[in-house]
Parts: C-alpha cells; structure tokens; sequence
C-alpha cells in the first residue's frame, strides 16, 4: 500500500510539472504571436487593456514555430487529461489543473 501511495504522489508531481510547462508554453507562444503578428498588423494594446482569444487562434499562425508549440501543447494537456483519468485523483488533487 506504501508503494501505490508514492506512485500515486509522483504521478501528481509530474502532473504539476507538466501544468507548469503548458501554462509557459501558451505563455511563449502569446508573446511570440504578439510580437510578430500584431506587430506586422500594427495592432496596439494601451495600458489596462485586455486580449482574450480562443486557443485555436495559434493554429492558424503564419509562425510555423507558434503552429509546432500548439501541436505539442494540445499533446500535453491531452496526456495529462488521460493521467487524471486512469488515476483517479480526488478533486482536490488536482485543484491545482483547474
């Protein structure tokens, strides 16, 4: 039972892990996307304002390099979501993915 309980807490360990690389992906493949492609569209951002987008924009990127991270983003969530799924974590196990 010992045994089962460090598999179970490394397995969340590696799920933080990965939560924290996703969130720096998406946070790159923003900052790629705003310097270069805004930029180029010369289009400005003022103090205070916000930009809300939905995930597939990254996707259809001119930026073969923003298209590649997203492919590898959509991976991860999707292993992590199959992690989750075949471990039965308790909801607040993984508080921290919401």
């Amino acid at each position: 039972m010992k045994n089962k309980k460090k598999y179970k807490k490394e397995v969340l360990k590696s799920l933080k892990g990965l939560a924290f690389i996703e969130h720096e992906l998406l946070e790159s493949m923003t900052n790629l996307m705003l310097l270069k492609e805004l930029k180029n569209n010369d289009i400005t951002f003022e103090k205070g304002d916000t930009f809300s987008f939905e995930d597939n924009i990254f996707d259809y990127s001119p930026d073969k390099n923003i298209r590649k991270m997203a492919k590898l983003r959509r991976k991860m969530v999707k292993t992590m979501g199959k992690l989750v799924e075949k471990n039965n974590f308790t909801d607040k196990e993984i508080e921290f993915l919401a």
